[in-house]
Protein backbone atom coordinates (compact mmCIF):
# COMPACT_ATOMS: atom_id res chain seq x y z
CA UNK A 1 0.00 0.00 0.00
CA UNK A 2 1.37 3.40 -0.93
CA UNK A 3 0.99 6.57 1.11
CA UNK A 4 -1.10 9.42 -0.19
CA UNK A 5 0.48 12.25 -2.18
CA UNK A 6 -0.09 14.56 0.80
CA UNK A 7 1.62 12.16 3.24
CA UNK A 8 4.49 11.42 0.85
CA UNK A 9 5.07 15.12 0.23
CA UNK A 10 4.96 15.96 3.93
CA UNK A 11 7.46 13.26 4.83
CA UNK A 12 9.83 14.14 1.97
CA UNK A 13 9.70 17.83 2.91
CA UNK A 14 10.37 17.05 6.58
CA UNK A 15 13.41 14.89 5.75
CA UNK A 16 14.94 16.89 2.90
CA UNK A 17 14.05 20.54 3.57
CA UNK A 18 13.31 20.50 7.32
CA UNK A 19 9.73 21.73 6.83
CA UNK A 20 6.86 21.13 9.26
CA UNK A 21 4.49 18.50 7.88
CA UNK A 22 1.33 20.31 8.97
CA UNK A 23 -0.80 17.25 8.23
CA UNK A 24 -2.22 16.58 11.69
CA UNK A 25 -0.11 13.66 12.89
CA UNK A 26 -0.15 12.69 16.57
CA UNK A 27 -1.22 15.78 18.51
CA UNK A 28 -2.83 17.35 15.45
CA UNK A 29 0.03 19.77 14.78
CA UNK A 30 1.91 17.41 12.51
CA UNK A 31 5.54 16.38 12.71
CA UNK A 32 7.62 19.43 13.59
CA UNK A 33 10.87 20.36 11.88
CA UNK A 34 14.20 20.26 13.69
CA UNK A 35 15.43 23.40 15.45
CA UNK A 36 18.56 23.40 13.30
CA UNK A 37 18.66 22.73 9.58
CA UNK A 38 21.47 20.16 9.40
CA UNK A 39 22.42 17.98 6.44
CA UNK A 40 21.75 14.64 4.87
CA UNK A 41 24.76 12.83 3.43
CA UNK A 42 24.98 11.39 -0.08
CA UNK A 43 27.05 8.24 -0.57
CA UNK A 44 28.15 6.04 -3.46
CA UNK A 45 27.76 2.23 -3.41
CA UNK A 46 29.18 -0.64 -5.47
CA UNK A 47 26.07 -2.82 -4.96
CA UNK A 48 22.56 -2.41 -3.59
CA UNK A 49 22.95 -1.43 0.08
CA UNK A 50 19.48 -2.99 0.62
CA UNK A 51 16.61 -1.74 2.74
CA UNK A 52 18.16 -3.28 5.86
CA UNK A 53 21.66 -1.94 5.16
CA UNK A 54 23.44 1.09 6.54
CA UNK A 55 25.61 3.80 5.00
CA UNK A 56 28.68 1.54 4.90
CA UNK A 57 26.89 -1.32 3.10
CA UNK A 58 28.79 -1.82 -0.19
CA UNK A 59 30.05 1.77 0.05
CA UNK A 60 32.63 2.99 -2.47
CA UNK A 61 36.18 2.91 -1.14
CA UNK A 62 38.47 4.55 -3.68
CA UNK A 63 41.26 6.70 -2.26
CA UNK A 64 39.93 10.18 -1.57
CA UNK A 65 36.25 9.13 -1.35
CA UNK A 66 34.01 10.85 1.19
CA UNK A 67 30.25 11.22 1.60
CA UNK A 68 28.92 14.61 0.63
CA UNK A 69 26.70 16.79 2.84
CA UNK A 70 23.63 18.43 1.33
CA UNK A 71 21.82 21.00 3.44
CA UNK A 72 18.22 20.24 4.44
CA UNK A 73 16.68 23.35 2.85
CA UNK A 74 15.22 24.35 -0.50
CA UNK A 75 18.73 25.44 -1.53
CA UNK A 76 19.80 21.79 -1.15
CA UNK A 77 16.72 19.97 -2.47
CA UNK A 78 13.83 20.64 -4.85
CA UNK A 79 10.39 19.10 -4.26
CA UNK A 80 7.93 18.07 -6.96
CA UNK A 81 4.83 15.93 -7.27
CA UNK A 82 4.04 15.74 -10.99
CA UNK A 83 1.30 13.28 -11.86
CA UNK A 84 1.23 12.00 -8.29
CA UNK A 85 4.90 10.90 -8.28
CA UNK A 86 6.33 12.64 -5.22
CA UNK A 87 10.08 13.19 -5.39
CA UNK A 88 13.03 15.26 -4.26
CA UNK A 89 16.02 16.19 -6.42
CA UNK A 90 19.34 17.82 -5.63
CA UNK A 91 19.03 21.58 -6.18
CA UNK A 92 22.74 22.06 -6.87
CA UNK A 93 25.73 20.08 -8.06
CA UNK A 94 26.96 17.35 -5.68
CA UNK A 95 30.66 16.73 -6.26
CA UNK A 96 32.61 13.92 -4.61
CA UNK A 97 36.39 14.09 -4.06
CA UNK A 98 38.67 13.14 -6.93
CA UNK A 99 39.87 9.53 -7.01
CA UNK A 100 43.57 9.52 -6.08
CA UNK A 101 44.01 5.76 -6.16
CA UNK A 102 42.18 2.47 -6.36
CA UNK A 103 38.81 2.25 -8.06
CA UNK A 104 35.12 1.64 -7.42
CA UNK A 105 32.46 0.47 -9.86
CA UNK A 106 29.51 2.43 -8.44
CA UNK A 107 25.99 1.18 -9.21
CA UNK A 108 23.92 2.78 -6.39
CA UNK A 109 23.64 6.00 -4.42
CA UNK A 110 22.54 6.41 -0.82
CA UNK A 111 21.25 9.20 1.39
CA UNK A 112 21.76 8.91 5.10
CA UNK A 113 22.35 10.45 8.50
CA UNK A 114 26.12 10.61 9.00
CA UNK A 115 29.18 12.11 7.33
CA UNK A 116 31.31 9.14 8.48
CA UNK A 117 30.80 5.79 10.17
CA UNK A 118 27.92 3.34 10.03
CA UNK A 119 25.06 5.86 9.89
CA UNK A 120 21.41 5.26 9.08
CA UNK A 121 20.58 4.79 5.41
CA UNK A 122 17.35 6.68 4.62
CA UNK A 123 17.12 6.15 0.85
CA UNK A 124 19.05 4.33 -1.85
CA UNK A 125 18.63 3.75 -5.55
CA UNK A 126 20.27 2.38 -8.64
CA UNK A 127 22.11 4.76 -10.95
CA UNK A 128 20.06 5.44 -14.06
CA UNK A 129 23.18 4.97 -16.19
CA UNK A 130 23.70 1.50 -14.68
CA UNK A 131 27.19 2.13 -13.32
CA UNK A 132 29.99 4.65 -12.92
CA UNK A 133 33.52 3.26 -13.06
CA UNK A 134 35.59 5.51 -10.82
CA UNK A 135 39.36 5.29 -11.18
CA UNK A 136 42.39 7.55 -10.82
CA UNK A 137 41.71 11.27 -11.52
CA UNK A 138 37.94 10.85 -11.98
CA UNK A 139 35.77 13.24 -9.97
CA UNK A 140 32.23 11.83 -9.62
CA UNK A 141 29.38 14.32 -9.44
CA UNK A 142 25.65 14.75 -9.86
CA UNK A 143 24.49 17.74 -11.90
CA UNK A 144 21.61 19.72 -10.39
CA UNK A 145 18.27 17.88 -10.53
CA UNK A 146 19.81 14.51 -11.51
CA UNK A 147 19.82 12.73 -8.11
CA UNK A 148 16.11 11.98 -7.79
CA UNK A 149 14.55 10.26 -4.78
CA UNK A 150 10.98 9.00 -5.21
CA UNK A 151 8.64 8.62 -2.23
CA UNK A 152 6.64 5.80 -3.80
Amino acid sequence: MAGSIILDGAIMNLIFVNANTGIGLGDGNGAIRAGTTGNVFVSLHTADPTRSGNQTSSEANYSGYARQPVVRTTSGWTFAAPGGNTWMANAGVITFPICTGGSSNVTYFGIGSDLTGTGNLYFSGALTSGFLNISNIITPSYAANTLIVYAT
